[in-house]
């Protein structure tokens, strides 16, 4: 692989005739960061599909290439991906249902708005997955038929697609009003009574670990009846019995349900992150020993406050939003900057639409964790962030070189800290604010390396040593450098 020309393909300064220049030489690898320019024209991306063909598909996606650029008899993944876009004639539909690569029949069942005819030839295809597929995305008239498939495989598809009329996900669920299935994956390869042996030492084994058949197909209907409580298209009146079924699993499928009454849950992690959960529940759960339990709860949308500032005070959340506060109330806001218990500023320091005064107050907090969360703050001035790393120090680094206006001279400065901190090299080689000096100092670590050799602000000269660099991925990212010189890149072109 040319790890130079590849960087180069993505170079956004790479002038349009030297695209083309790229193009005449390019092979799979070349063409991948090619058929991603924001700037390729069609009649390039034509010429590309033509000299790499594996290139084709994921131009057909990105919209390059129309039903007049390909031979579909030729082509007949890219004519699929055409036709995934609507972009595609209906006649290749045609053909393609009767081709004889199962996995090309597959994809074309997946694909919207296909001629009647199509539909029917898939529906009646000889392999189970094909008309699976089918059922997975079609109308509700064809997923209705196809709820009733002698295959239990099929109808475990028609219960996940949410056209399904929800009456006949209902039906499902209970099998009440549909033909007994004949067939299910297990009993079409293995003599029943069957149970699959979870450590299966067979390579060509695809059943899955458990999956079994006394000639009932349990464990497809079992499928069937977890895969219907999870669509939202099924009616609540229809999945609230299953609260107390035998299966955990089934059980289990209730949980992500937000439509339910409050004492139908029971699975704690994903109960936890349901915000149709009652607040006698939440506190239950805020109590819970199980971390992950206690993590989920604080994303919980409608956790009360009192109730998340307890978790942050013994669980670690992250330093991401949590939604509560960011849908916290104007008075919420100041109540929980003002809060004396330091878990509760910490949270509220994370919002980035906070009004000056309470950013301002949260910048001098003595807490280093509210530091930590409030440093990335657009509007920050330089002395204030000097002044947390001056009481903070490396605890802080990484957060201050994340702010958004960070200036050179401070970042700088957080390049030369004593002792570095590897994660300011990272926040500093990708700051827009970056200076050359800073990013030279990036250069030395292993982890920011990469990204300071895509740097706009690295010197030329820097830039072209880079390209000999050991690591192919820092001779990716140099190349890639829109400061790399028209000249250099020039010389770099393979002649042709």
């Amino acid at each position: 692989m040319n790890h130079v020309l590849c960087g180069l393909a993505a170079n956004v300064s790479l002038p349009f005739e030297l695209v083309d220049r790229l193009i005449a030489v390019a092979d799979a690898e070349i063409a991948v960061d090619l058929a991603h320019r924001a700037d390729l024209s069609h009649a390039q991306a034509v010429v590309l599909a033509s000299r790499v063909e594996e290139s084709a598909v994921s131009l057909a996606y990105a919209g390059l290439l129309t039903a007049a650029d390909i031979d579909p008899v030729r082509q007949p993944d890219v004519a699929l991906a055409l036709l995934a876009e609507r972009a595609g004639r209906p006649e290749w539909a045609r053909d393609l249902a009767e081709d004889p690569v199962v996995e090309r029949r597959e994809k074309l069942a997946a694909c919207p708005g296909l001629p009647l005819d199509v539909v029917e030839m898939l529906a009646t295809d000889s392999h189970v997955q094909v008309v699976a597929e089918l059922a997975l995305w079609t109308t509700p008239e064809t997923a209705t038929r196809l709820s009733a498939h002698p295959h239990a495989e099929v109808r475990r598809a028609a219960a996940a697609n949410e056209m399904t009329p929800p009456a006949v996900l209902a039906a499902l669920l209970t099998d009440e009003g549909l033909p007994p299935a004949h067939r299910c994956l297990v009993c079409d390869r293995e003599e029943v009574p069957f149970v699959h042996d979870p450590q299966c030492s067979r390579l060509d084994c695809d059943l899955l670990a458990g999956a079994s058949c006394d000639g009932s197909h349990e464990s497809t209907r079992h499928e069937t009846q977890q895969t219907a409580i999870r669509n939202p298209a099924t009616p609540v009146e229809a999945v609230v019995s299953f609260a107390c079924h035998s299966s955990l699993l089934t059980r289990w499928a209730l949980v992500g349900r937000t439509d339910l009454p409050p004492d139908v849950y029971g699975v704690r992690a994903d109960l936890a992150e349901n915000p149709a959960i009652d607040d006698v529940l939440i506190r239950l759960l805020a109590a819970d020993r199980d971390h992950e339990v206690r993590r989920r709860l604080a994303h919980n949308p409608l956790v009360p406050l009192d109730v998340l500032i307890q978790l942050a005070g013994v669980t670690r959340i992250g330093a991401a939003l949590l939604p509560r506060i960011a849908s916290a109330s104007t008075d919420e806001v100041e109540e929980l900057a003002a809060s004396p218990n330091p878990a509760a500023r910490m949270l509220i320091a994370q919002r980035r639409d906070l009004p000056s005064p309470l950013r301002d107050a949260l910048a001098a907090d003595s807490d280093a964790k509210v530091l930590k969360s409030i440093a990335p703050h657009p509007g920050l001035s330089e002395g204030q962030l000097r002044a947390m790393l001056d009481r903070h120090g490396v605890r802080v680094a990484a957060k201050v070189a994340a702010d958004p206006d960070a200036t050179p001279a401070l970042l700088e400065d957080l390049a030369r800290h004593e002792p570095s901190v590897q994660k300011a090299f990272r926040e500093i080689a990708r700051h827009r604010n970056a200076s050359a000096p800073a990013l030279l100092a990036c250069l030395a670590d292993t982890g920011a390396r990469r990204i300071a050799a895509s740097h706009a602000a690295l010197p030329p000269p820097i830039i072209e040593e880079l390209l000999a660099d050991a690591d192919w991925r820092v001779v990716e990212a140099a190349a890639a450098n829109p400061s790399l010189p028209i000249a250099v890149i020039t010389d770099l072109m393979p002649q042709l």
